[in-house]
């Protein structure tokens, strides 16, 4: 009989943060995907805030305090991406290195690798605002459903199946039946989208391409909170932590794209 409640409770705990993680990842479905359907300044309003809100987060990551320093410069790259979205890229990029000119003074060590990460992030969050633009909606949504499907099929396979930790020292959560999961529902949206939505039918390799991208944003977040021995980015999302928890994957996901659109075209 105890062993019988033990292995209840143990259930139990395993899906305890199903609830909040839903409720909350279902409102930001609603106004991320409600911000890119209507594009313009509705989307770009979206991501600068989302970007400028990562930059708070990672910055009290580095200072390890709440000081308005940190409010500041994540007010200021919001302002600084949000006005890059509506120039010509050639312009937009100068605009943002403002935010990483500001950086190097905001830290007085560590500077480098406080650097790159708000790059990944510059770069993750204008690239999402830039796709939007250049190849409208279907490819956005496309872009959202491979990394929604990607957390969710991750989550449900890693909680499911269990087995072998994908990298325990960054992140013990992590499972391999997870991780092969959500390569499978990403390549799943891709033939959705290729099918109904006329779009390319190599986007369902490339779709698993973005799931990658989208778990190694995942990790890389993951590999600073332990450097920086939080657990969390913040607490201003319920059941998933802070915003650069939430869309670490975004990030990883939208850099890939914006990269291979501009590279390749």
């Amino acid at each position: 009989m105890k062993n019988s409640m033990s292995s209840h409770a143990v259930k139990s705990s395993r899906w305890a943060d199903l609830g909040p993680r839903t409720a909350s990842a279902l409102v930001l479905l609603l106004v991320g995907g409600g911000a890119s359907y209507l594009g313009g300044v509705a989307f770009a309003l979206f991501v600068s805030l989302s970007v400028g809100a990562v930059f708070w987060e990672v910055t009290r990551m580095y200072r390890k305090d709440n000081s308005l320093a940190a409010l500041g410069y994540g007010v200021a790259a919001a302002a600084l991406v949000f006005l890059a979205c509506f120039m010509p890229l050639i312009v937009a990029v100068p605009v943002l290195a403002l935010p990483l000119l500001l950086g190097i003074r905001v830290l007085e060590q560590r500077k480098t690798s406080f650097l790159i990460i708000l790059a990944w992030v510059l770069l993750g969050g204008f690239g999402l605002v830039w796709l939007r633009d250049a190849f409208w909606v279907s490819w956005t949504v496309w872009l959202i459903c491979v990394v929604v499907a990607t957390d969710v099929a991750g989550y449900f396979a890693g909680k499911y199946f269990g087995g072998p930790k994908f990298w325990p020292a960054v992140s013990p959560k992590k499972t391999w039946s997870g991780t092969a999961g959500g390569w499978v529902a990403a390549a799943g949206v891709g033939l959705i989208f290729s099918v109904f939505a006329g779009l390319p039918a190599n986007l369902i390799w490339i779709s698993v391409l973005v799931s990658m991208a989208s778990q190694a944003g995942d990790i890389a977040e993951s590999a600073l909170k332990r450097r920086m021995d939080v657990k969390d980015s913040s607490q201003l999302i319920p059941g998933h932590g802070g915003v650069f928890d939430r869309f670490d994957g975004m990030l990883g996901a939208g850099a890939l794209c914006f990269l291979i659109a501009v590279i390749w075209g």
